[in-house]
């Protein structure tokens, strides 16, 4: 089978890449690292919906809001007495003590790019941009703090956001192993560990031809940086030839169980998900594209709607059954709602446009309650009700949540005194749904 050089080339640098990841903070950085402690949580999967879903059609229906708000949709009755969701989501309705809902996520942006910064940075758009709250978990329980993996601390699932630099000011080797390929096809051709075109055996034969090859190892042996290049080589092929790859090894999971997921993109990347959280990986996110309907919006939900359905509700069952929940976080959101009132005028024809002003999301397990309820949306969805819930407030408490007090130093290359979280609104963090 041919090997493109530009195919070395990519996978060589994506090698680089990983090797990196395992490279230690600098004496700079080192200066005042946060004091963490054990957390109820050793894992998050963040399951980003990526262009703003529609509260209305997911986890917060208006039934009685008339057709020009919910489009003649109904909503169903949940396990848990007095929660409802979507007609859409019939199974995550018979899973709903396993997880909460926020129905006053606010922030008031209708802009994808600085909304996203928002909801995953908690800070306001404007100066230098901060890090991801993904890459700041990914230094704060990497490699700098005693994990041990070859896998890198932070995944995502199969593509990037691209809406911003989520590593903000931190340096490249906070960067995520970005999967790239698909789970769902016959070889998740991870990029730069799993090549479609070669087996494991040969990728190790071939690797082993270029040592013979390579005449200037001995000589250079004495060089501490080569020692040191050979060293990060050795890991990034232990990531690449080694049992750390099985991780993505979709084939070794039981047929029935794929199926329950969903033979699609997005199902089985939650396979993936729950399967680096057995591998120990602090932070996986799995980018779920599609959900900005500005036209077309009910035909899209049709589609988007069953595979979100079947997909988070086999994952937090198959956490429970496993014995992870408890230790896992799993939240799902976009960077924000969709306007309630439908767009039927041309060109959109039955859209919905973006709406910061209220929307919802999904919280369960490690130290977040099920079956519960936080804030209220107003009768037709347009505007908190009760009890807003800001990004900082949000993600300030999944911070805590994993052991990681948000009010402690960023650590970071300008040695500057940067919390890891703004201060909390006046509302506070979202105790109310703690364990």
């Amino acid at each position: 089978m041919k090997f493109t050089r530009r195919e070395f080339l990519e996978q060589s640098i994506v090698l680089l890449s990983i090797s990196l990841l395992s490279k230690k903070l600098s004496a700079l950085e080192l200066n005042k690292l946060p004091k963490l402690k054990s957390g109820r949580a050793k894992s998050v999967i963040e399951i980003w919906l990526w262009g703003g879903p529609s509260h209305l059609e997911t986890f917060d229906p208006k039934p009685d809001a008339g057709e020009d708000y919910n489009g003649g949709f109904k909503a169903i009755p949940t396990n848990v007495s007095g929660i409802q969701l979507s007609e859409f989501l019939p199974n995550l309705a018979k899973h709903a003590d396993k997880f909460s809902l926020i129905r006053s996520m606010t922030h008031g942006i209708n802009a994808h790019e600085t909304a996203t910064y928002l909801m995953q940075t908690g800070r306001e758009p404007g100066g230098k941009v901060f890090p991801s709250i993904g890459a700041v978990i990914g230094l704060l329980r990497g490699y700098d703090f005693g994990y041990t993996s070859k896998i890198p601390p932070y995944i995502v699932l199969t593509r990037e956001k691209g809406r911003f630099s989520e590593l903000g000011f931190l340096s490249p080797k906070y960067k995520p192993l970005v999967t790239g390929g698909d789970p769902n096809a016959p070889i998740f051709a991870v990029e730069g560990i799993i090549n479609k075109s070669f087996s494991r055996d040969q990728q190790i034969k071939r690797r082993e031809f270029l040592k013979k090859m390579n005449l200037l190892s001995d000589i250079l042996k004495t060089n501490k940086e080569i020692e040191n290049f050979e060293n990060s080589e050795n890991e990034a092929y232990e990531l690449i030839a080694g049992s750390s790859a099985d991780v993505f090894d979709l084939s070794k999971e039981k047929p029935e169980l794929r199926d329950r997921y969903g033979r699609n993109t997005f199902g089985q990347s939650c396979i993936v998900a729950r399967r680096l959280v057995e591998a120990g990986v602090p932070y996986i996110t799995i980018n779920s594209p599609g959900w900005d309907t500005h036209k077309r919006h009910f035909f899209a939900m049709k589609q988007k709607l069953p595979q979100l359905d079947m997909g988070l509700s086999s994952l937090l069952t198959d956490l429970h059954e496993r014995g992870l929940l408890n230790t896992t976080i799993v939240w799902c959101c976009g960077e924000f709602g969709r306007q309630p009132k439908i767009s039927k005028e041309s060109p959109w024809n039955g859209g919905r446009q973006h709406w910061g002003k209220c929307f919802s999301a999904l919280v369960a397990g490690g130290g977040f309650k099920g079956g519960e309820i936080l804030g209220k949306s107003d009768a037709r969805g347009e505007e908190v009700a009760e009890r807003p819930v800001y990004p900082q407030d949000f993600l300030g408490s999944i911070y805590e949540l994993m052991g990681i007090n948000p009010d402690d130093k960023l650590p970071n290359p300008m040695n500057e005194d940067i919390k890891i979280m703004p201060p909390p609104s006046k509302y506070g963090r979202i105790k109310e749904l703690y364990n």
